[in-house]
């Protein structure tokens, strides 16, 4: 009898375990594909748009080394700036703790590549890309954007736009070769951004009054 009731429990959670991968598939497989003609990688080929919504990451590395992904996409961000691609940036970013300040860091790294401190302005509550997004709709009012990341990135910040109604594209910037820490991590990612679009509809942690891209600046 023992031996039975343990039998089916083994069968109950290989078969739970089973159904949540194939499920965590089809909702990578949903956004790669949803996302895929709207991402760009050549810079003369992608549209003017008024504003590029730059996603934050730490500049560095927990063993303190420079971290590239915030290195590329900072590049990337001052390309299509020079390049005429977009107007203004809107580095979005977490802002949680007092040592702590990405929308800062990405701010003083643009401006290093010649970007006028006039043409950036700074979303302090971006702690998710979740909340990036909804926020650069809700308080900046912008939802004809290109987004900056990774083309891994991306293509989960463009289902969550779209899915928001914004008239979204992307332009990837350089990936250093994504680890196995950053695909497991970015794999279950997409699963809950479907499930935050779709399910819990959630609210960023903070909204505030609405801020106008192209009039005071930051």
């Amino acid at each position: 009898m023992c031996y039975q009731l343990i039998r089916k429990i083994g069968i109950l959670i290989v078969t739970s375990g089973v159904i949540l991968l194939v499920g965590i598939l089809v909702c990578n497989f949903i956004i790669e594909k949803h996302a895929e003609p709207f991402i760009y990688n050549q810079i003369d080929k992608i549209p003017f748009k008024k504003t590029g919504l730059l996603l934050g990451t730490s500049p560095y590395l927990s063993n303190g080394n420079q971290n590239l992904y915030f290195q590329y996409r900072i590049e990337a961000a001052a390309k299509l700036y020079k390049e005429g691609k977009i107007q203004y940036i809107l580095a979005s970013g977490d802002n949680q703790h007092i040592n702590y300040n990405e929308p800062v860091k990405i701010k003083q790294a643009l401006i290093k590549k010649g970007i006028p401190k006039e043409a950036i302005y700074l979303d302090y509550a971006g702690f998710s890309t979740y909340e990036s997004i909804v926020r650069c709709k809700k308080v900046f009012q912008e939802d004809d954007i290109t987004i900056i990341s990774q083309e891994f990135h991306n293509e989960r910040a463009l289902y969550i736009a779209q899915a928001m109604n914004m008239n979204a594209i992307a332009f990837n910037a350089k990936d250093p070769m994504s680890t196995d820490h950053v695909k497991i991590r970015e794999f279950f990612a997409r699963a809950k951004a479907l499930i935050d679009v779709h399910i819990l509809k959630k609210q960023p942690k903070f909204l505030g009054q609405p801020i106008l891209i192209g009039g005071l600046s930051q």
